[in-house]
């Protein structure tokens, strides 16, 4: 089966190591990716590196995809922490048995959605990112990838590799 992976992220200011390095994890791997955000077309990150949103993910099914990573940056703590429609998303993709993953601000967009609650998970070591953590009840665990059956979190920019293989790992 060949597994397809979808990669969520801001509509500008995403971080391109958290970005590039798992997507050409899973690609050499032969996962099929695909990026998404909130509008499509070609985005820029916070170090002015360009990619290209295929789609909007509310477009797709959560289905047609085997995991889910919300990727991080400066852009993701502004579009997509509070974003509610995403967090539905991820709670759907979740109850339907997909891996949803986040890294850096992206993993603290999980912890928003509940599901990491009373579990452990890592995110940038920021305050302002582990402060949300705590809010939402998840323990804080200073490293760089946290892997659950369900749900993976990485710390990010450091951890981009680890969390790329992880990632690889879990659906292999």
């Amino acid at each position: 089966m060949n597994n397809k992976v979808l990669l969520i992220i801001p509509p500008e200011r995403f971080n391109e190591d958290e970005l590039f390095q798992p997507k050409e994890a899973l690609e050499h791997a032969g996962i099929e990716v695909t990026i998404a955000s909130t509008k499509k077309g070609e985005i820029t990150g916070d170090y002015q590196g360009k990619t290209n949103a295929e789609i909007i993910y509310s477009e797709v099914s959560v289905t047609d995809y085997d995991a889910l990573a919300v990727i991080g940056g400066s852009g993701t703590n502004d579009y997509l922490w509070e974003n509610q429609d995403l967090l539905s998303y991820l709670k759907q993709a979740h109850e339907q048995n997909v891996l949803v993953t986040g890294i850096c601000a992206g993993a603290v967009t999980v912890a928003k959605t509940g599901l990491l609650t009373g579990r452990k998970a890592t995110c940038y070591p920021l305050d302002v990112q582990k402060n949300e953590l705590k809010a939402h009840n998840v323990e804080y665990v200073k490293q760089h990838v946290v892997a659950h059956d369900d749900i993976i979190t990485g710390d990010g920019p450091d951890g981009a590799k680890e969390f790329g293989k992880s990632l690889v790992e879990a659906l292999s």
